[in-house]
This record gives structure tokens, C-alpha cells and sequence, in this order.
């Protein structure tokens, strides 16, 4: 751990990281069912989602994932996903079948969807940066759009709104806890940005809101908030810490770099992460949010 400030302690805690499991390509894309009690999340080169089951068994979910990264869960529990290898936001049905929620915009491929978020109200809200039209990561091939975007989706099918446009490779994304605000961070400037989100679902600002500080590997990536308005996103040398303002608290330091994580267990107070080829869990002070 590295606290940059005494109120780090007060949540994140002190406990040990727990090594889970490994021997993952690259892991990404957690995310926690809070009443079935399991984990799913990705290892994109090897194109395959795994899911933890309660007993701690880790089995194949999905094989192919089209080279799954970001997953998130609706409203209602279905999951939806980022897939790099197909430029498509997807969602899981109760009946195994797959509805592409997003692939096009202005009659052009998606990038590559990266991460993704769903709105009280269902809106879902996805970063689509170009990772997945490289090599490891996704499927060599060129960009057809000329820029890396926000965007939301209102209706099943229906062509994703553009929210924001100016970044240079947008990644990770969290609400605030009132949903008044939107936050994306920059993967390659190394920095978040806070937007206003108005009700109708719209972005304005963007003004920088934090950097993620640090000579180790790592840069920004998954982001999640916690039930008191701390925000984590990856970063340098793991995840890095900031309180409601903006503040950098500390970090919470990872044996490999860390690509995004999320909050689980029963109290929400697990946080799993997927950092490079390995599962880990840390037990923190301060529990997560429920996605449903």
C-alpha cells in the first residue's frame, strides 16, 4: 500500500491481497452478481470470459467472447458486454441468445468498445477507444471512424448517441452517486475528466478532475466509485484512490499491473481485481455499489 493520505487507511483498510487464481492471458472486465453470488470477467487475448463461482471454482463462461474486455449488468441482470474482436455491445438473454445493443455509428464500425456502465434508468453509456483493432488486445484492422468516443444507448438496436468525441483514448467510467455526473478517464493522457449529466442524458464540461500520479507500470483504466463517493481507477502501480473532490488518498499496490476490478462478496467489501494474468482480492473498509 501506499497512502499519500492518513484517510486511506479508513477505507481501504490494511488486509493482505489474495491471490485467486492465475495463468490468464490478460484479465479484464469483472463484474459481480450481487444476489447469485458469482464473478465473471475476461482474458481477452484468449478470447474467453471465466465466472468464480461461490465455492471458488472458476469454470469457462463463454467461448468464444470475440475478445471480451469490459462487462456490466443491466437493471434487470442481464450481462452486457464490450467485445474489442467485433466493435459490438452485446447483452446476454435469459434464453442464451445474444442482442447486439450497439455496432455502428454514422454507418461506420464501432471502434471497439471498451468499458460500460448502465444508468438507474437503463441508459447504457460505453468508452469506445481502438485497443481492440490491435494486435493481443483484439483483431489488427483499421479504425473507420477518425475518433474515440462516449457514447449512450437508449433503445435495443437503435444507432448509439455521441456524447464526447475529444479524447484521445477513453477507458474507463463511473457515475457519481447521484448520477449527476459522469466520469471517463484517459488512458493515454493519464488523466479523469468529470462531465455534468443532465437528465435527458447529456454530457457538458469535461474539465480534467484528477491524474493518476506514478513511475511504476500501469495507466488508467477500470474505474468504480464506492458507497461513500470515493472513486478507484487503475493507474501506476495499481489502483489509485481519490475522495469526492478529487484528493489522491493513496494506492493500493499490485503485484502486476492492474487492469480494472470490482466490488463483490456479500457486504460489497471484496474487491476483485483482474490485474495482467492473474484474480486477486483485497477486503477493504468501505463496501461497493450494487449494479441492480
Amino acid at each position: 500500500m501506499e497512502m499519500r493520505d492518513p484517510r486511506f487507511a479508513d477505507i481501504v483498510g490494511d488486509a493482505g491481497l489474495e491471490t485467486l487464481a492465475g495463468g490468464f492471458g490478460f484479465t479484464e472486465g469483472p463484474v459481480w452478481h450481487p444476489y447469485e453470488k458469482w464473478l465473471v470477467f475476461s482474458d481477452i487475448p484468449n478470447s474467453r470470459m471465466h465466472r468464480r463461482l461461490p465455492s471458488g471454482e472458476i469454470e469457462v463462461f463463454r467461448d468464444p467472447s470475440h475478445k471480451a474486455n469490459g462487462n456490466t449488468l443491466d437493471r434487470r441482470g442481464r450481462l452486457l458486454s464490450c467485445e474489442h474482436a467485433t466493435s459490438r455491445v452485446t447483452r446476454a438473454e435469459p434464453d442464451g441468445t445474444v442482442t447486439v445493443l450497439a455496432s455502428h455509428y454514422g454507418g461506420k464500425a464501432l471502434n471497439s468498445p471498451n468499458d460500460i456502465v448502465v444508468a438507474t434508468g437503463g441508459a447504457v453509456y460505453f468508452t469506445d477507444p481502438t485497443y481492440g483493432r490491435q494486435p493481443f488486445f483484439g483483431v489488427p484492422r483499421e479504425a473507420e471512424l477518425a475518433f474515440r468516443g462516449v457514447y449512450r444507448i437508449d433503445v435495443d438496436g437503435a444507432e448509439p448517441t455521441l456524447l464526447a468525441g475529444d479524447f484521445a483514448q477513453p477507458n474507463g467510467l463511473c457515475f457519481s452517486l447521484d448520477e449527476s455526473r459522469l466520469f471517463v478517464n484517459d488512458t493515454e493522457r493519464r488523466h479523469i475528466r468529470v462531465f455534468s449529466l443532465s437528465a435527458s442524458g447529456e454530457l457538458t464540461g469535461g474539465a480534467v478532475w484528477a491524474t493518476t500520479e506514478g513511475e511504476a507500470p500501469g495507466a488508467p483504466d477500470g474505474m468504480k466509485i464506492d458507497s461513500c463517493g470515493n472513486l478507484y481507477c487503475s493507474g501506476p502501480g495499481g489502483i489509485h484512490v481519490f475522495d469526492p473532490s478529487g484528493d489522491g488518498l493513496g494506492v493500493i499496490s499490485t503485484p502486476e499491473p492492474c487492469a480494472n476490478f470490482t466490488f463483490g462478496d456479500e457486504d460489497l467489501r471484496g474487491l476483485y481485481l483482474t490485474a495482467s494474468t492473474s484474480l486477486y482480492r483485497l477486503r477493504v473498509r468501505v463496501p461497493g455499489l450494487r449494479l441492480f
